[in-house]
């Protein structure tokens, strides 16, 4: 029962576990622990910054995941926003 976007890393009988155990949530439950997924990237993506750039500002670090997550447009209207009000 292995989807076709099944990764190449994952056996397809992993897989058909995994898809189960996911199934078998409640729609609360799936939301949570997405979020706790997103939460848990952002945070290591953040991490990686910090320690690739141990000189730099926490806003720095936001700013420069900003520009990772969702382009180095918004990331440079986001800074010019924030420098034309002093922050």
């Amino acid at each position: 029962m292995t989807s076709p976007t099944a990764t190449n890393d994952t056996s397809p009988d992993a897989l058909d576990v995994q898809l189960a155990c996911f199934r078998a949530l409640s729609p609360q439950e799936r939301l949570h622990k997405m979020a706790a997924s997103s939460r848990r990237g952002r945070d290591l993506a953040l991490a990686a910054i910090r320690r690739q750039n141990p000189d730099i500002s926490d806003r720095e670090v936001r700013l420069r995941y900003l520009a990772l997550a969702y382009g180095n447009e918004l990331a440079a209207e986001v800074r010019e926003w924030l420098g034309a009000r002093g922050r």
